[in-house]
């Protein structure tokens, strides 16, 4: 039976959520063969139901009382709830009914034309249509695609999938707790593409159909169901917190029987803590890493018969929990509300970390006793649940090793570096500025570069092809020499190049073949990270990555990319720039320590990356792009904390970049956020030149820049790498005309909206050749209206 409360006296463990993507990327594998034709959908769906079955097998044997379904994804669980409810953009061609696979990929990704299904009917039409908008979720490096919504518009239940995957977990032998995105959050997540249109205002017509969808499942046998509502640790105005009141009024008086999880994570409840605890729901999820204050106030005011589910494992990080500490904080909230009315869970769903350390057979000893992946949290979830419940002698040993790897941890040695506190220490004022403003370097940039108006470039990356990947795990295994391998590169690096200068990119980057990841890169040659070889998390879609593990004080031993600047500008005389990922980024995709605040382990990265600028610049390089493609998604939830992470991300950023002198030109690039929010802590870096994405939202994000008088040069992304869709001439021209009429012309580059490392040089080739037409048409175009 599926319980959200014990009968048997033992404290009930939950989840929440876990990885999809499978121990090998099994999940990566099969989408991108059948987004290659090399298998078709019943096979990609067979994939996906053993991993959702190996899923469910592995929680019932760790002990998880309450396993989750739908929590699986083929895509993006917010994509899943917007084809659920039928909120389908006219553009991708559907009409009603079950909505076809091919559809929900080009929502996802776009489309190059016709996309027809297997049974012959064209779902995407004519020239093809890009994807759907993509952004952060929430704080997370987790990418969600953004719904959209029109005046008018219709929901209907177009996908079973929810209660699909409940009867498949049955048939399994699985009682589960189905998971669904609450109407609240899915709504505020959306877009609204008609002007004046309040998403929150389409509530009455979407709660009937999720409602449909909330019926089926009670009578197929569920008891409970887990609403996501993450908005709740956010803030909201009265009209959202009615918009809650509503829907969750509108389930209990249409559904009396079934109870509902309510789910906030992601950080406390705040000022909308009465608000949830009188929503008339079963139960109540806290999270409980990220706001542990909260837990008093909560266990106070919370009603008899509420179930709390405390989530005291962290599941955004991967640092083994000391349970004895965690215990003296539960035993209380047992005692008072007894077993039956408390469950204990990760913070968050665990899609956030890694499946299973034991995976990982060659990290550092001492640095893997620190740490627990997703199948270890869920370790120490029964182990706290066994405690809890009475049973503390059972686990003795399981409780005194966590306490000793914590100890063990504060104490090493491998955590604290002397040298970096001192340089630390060191920092003046002075560092953190240039030496002139941005209309005074300006002038010597343009002068020593000599780029033309509307100048072209790359964010930096070009495709990592099957050849580079193999060259790459090959010399890993030992089976080719670092000669050898090193020849290798340099060949793609030279290739590259030259095909760089033949298509007339006036501002060229090296393509970086050498790097595995923008931050493993750098983090690999930086003291204080380690790293895993299957420590995989899923960012969007088929893109996974590896976090690197930030354990101690970071340094830098010696440089890291200027031999190979080095050689990429030796082969052109055209503008060569250093690449570099930013330390704001480089800490916000990584698993961060959480022995010293954030902010202090930012400053020590800045530090190291401020030696490689300037090393750059010793080298020669005229031009250092330094990303931060991750500064907004480290936005605190709340606004009143805003100031605070902005002041110091903002000086990091400024500290590595701040120590060339006024002719060197520093470039930055930021990835899907959204930017109007923080458009002065942007300006506030005072990068010379500053690349976003804008081609999926055409160009709205530049409206910030507008009204914020933006100063400095901007390249917004006219074309979308997250797609396989070539984009025409004409389309890249009418974004960039749009960003003339928002911007002066001298201000804009002309670039991609980020790195081209996983799209394929098919894909590559036509649309930069494309991108640089459109460039030369509205130059054309300027010098015509000049005479």
């Amino acid at each position: 039976m599926n319980v959200s409360c014990s009968s048997s006296g033992m404290v009930p463990v939950s989840t929440l959520g876990t990885p999809r993507i499978g121990l090998r990327r099994e999940l990566k594998a099969a989408l991108e063969s059948y987004w290659s034709g090399k298998i078709d959908q019943a096979a990609l769906l067979d994939i996906a139901a053993r991993l959702r079955a190996a899923n469910w097998a592995r929680q019932k044997a760790l002990g998880v009382t309450n396993i989750p379904s739908n929590d699986f994804s083929l895509y993006d669980h917010v994509l899943d709830t917007a084809v659920m409810v039928g909120a389908i953009p006219e553009a991708y061609g559907w009409t009603d009914g079950p909505v076809p696979l091919d559809t929900y990929f080009a929502m996802a990704r776009g489309s190059q034309g016709d996309a027809v299904c297997e049974h012959g009917h064209a779902h995407v039409h004519g020239e093809g249509v890009p994807a759907l908008e993509m952004t952060k979720w929430f704080d997370t490096n987790y990418h969600y695609m953004v719904p959209e919504f029109v005046a008018g518009q219709r929901f209907t239940l177009a996908s079973s999938k929810a209660v699909d995957e409940y009867r498949e977990a049955k048939v399994l032998g699985y009682d589960t707790r189905p998971v669904l995105l609450g109407p609240v959050t899915f709504l505020r997540l959306g877009k609204a593409k008609d002007t004046g249109l309040d998403p929150l205002s389409l509530l009455g017509d979407l709660l009937p159909v999720y409602v449909e969808t909330l019926r089926r499942l009670s009578a197929s046998g569920a008891e409970w169901v887990q609403m996501d509502e993450p908005c709740l640790v956010t803030d909201l105005d009265d009209a959202a917190r009615a918009a809650l009141r509503e829907a969750y009024g509108f389930f209990a008086h249409a559904l009396p029987k079934l109870k509902i999880m309510l789910t906030s994570y992601f950080g406390g409840l705040g000022d909308n803590l009465d608000t949830a605890l009188a929503l008339p729901v079963a139960g109540l999820h806290l999270d409980l890493a990220r706001a542990p204050e909260q837990l008093a106030e909560v266990s106070t005011k919370a009603r008899a018969g509420l179930a709390l589910s405390l989530g005291v494992i962290d599941g955004r990080n991967v640092w083994r929990a000391d349970l004895s500490k965690l215990l003296a904080a539960l035993e209380p909230v047992v005692r008072k509300r007894g077993t039956d009315h408390v469950e204990i869970a990760p913070s968050c769903s665990l899609l956030h970390v890694p499946i299973d350390l034991a995976q990982e057979t060659a990290l550092d000893p001492d640095v893997k006793s620190w740490l627990a992946f997703a199948v270890q949290k869920m370790e120490e979830l029964t182990t706290l649940a066994t405690a809890v419940s009475g049973h503390r002698q059972a686990v003795a040993d399981k409780l005194a090793a966590s306490s000793a790897a914590a100890e063990a941890r504060r104490m090493s040695l491998k955590v604290h570096n002397p040298a970096v506190a001192e340089r630390l220490a060191a920092v003046t004022p002075e560092m953190v500025r240039r030496a002139s403003p941005f209309a005074e370097r300006v002038r010597v940039q343009r002068e020593r570069l000599r780029v033309p108006t509307f100048p072209t470039t790359t964010i930096g990356s070009f495709p990592q092809t099957p050849e580079v990947r193999k060259a790459r795990a090959a010399h890993g295994r030992g089976e080719v020499s670092d000669a050898a391998y090193d020849a290798f590169l340099r060949e793609e690096t030279a290739a590259t190049i030259r095909w760089q200068e033949e298509i007339g990119l006036d501002v060229l980057v090296h393509g970086e073949f050498e790097r595995n990841d923008m931050v493993q890169y750098f983090g690999e040659q930086l003291e204080g990270f380690a790293f895993t070889r299957h420590g995989w998390v899923q960012s969007y879609g088929s893109r996974y990555v590896r976090p690197p593990v930030l354990f101690g004080d970071v340094a830098r031993p010696q440089p890291m990319t200027v031999e190979w600047w080095r050689y990429a500008q030796s082969i052109t005389r055209r503008p060569m720039k250093g690449m570099l990922t930013g330390p704001v980024t480089i800490l916000n995709w990584s698993f961060v320590r959480d022995d010293v605040p954030r902010s202090l382990a930012c400053r020590q990265i800045a530090l190291a990356i401020r030696d490689e600028v300037t090393d750059l610049e010793a080298a020669g390089a005229m031009m250092i792009q330094i990303d931060e493609a991750a500064i907004r998604e480290g936005l605190p939830l709340r606004r009143a904390d805003w100031d605070a992470y902005l002041g110091w991300a903002v000086e990091s950023f400024r500290l590595c970049a701040a120590g060339v002198r006024d002719a060197t030109q520093i470039h930055t690039h930021m990835c899907y956020s959204e930017f109007n929010d923080i458009i002065a802590a942007i300006g506030a870096m005072d990068a010379d030149v500053i690349s976003i994405e804008t081609s999926r939202s055409k160009m709205e994000l530049l409206d910030a820049f507008v009204s914020y008088r933006y100063p400095n040069e901007i390249g917004p992304g006219v074309y979308d790498i997250h797609s396989p869709r070539v984009p025409t001439v004409d389309e890249i021209a009418e974004l960039l005309a749009k960003a003339t009429r928002l911007l002066a012309p001298e201000q804009i580059w002309v670039n991609p909206d980020c790195g081209l490392k996983t799209r394929k040089w098919e894909e590559v080739r036509p649309a930069l050749i494309n991108m640089v037409a459109a460039a030369n048409r509205l130059r054309g175009d300027l010098a015509q209206a000049a005479e």
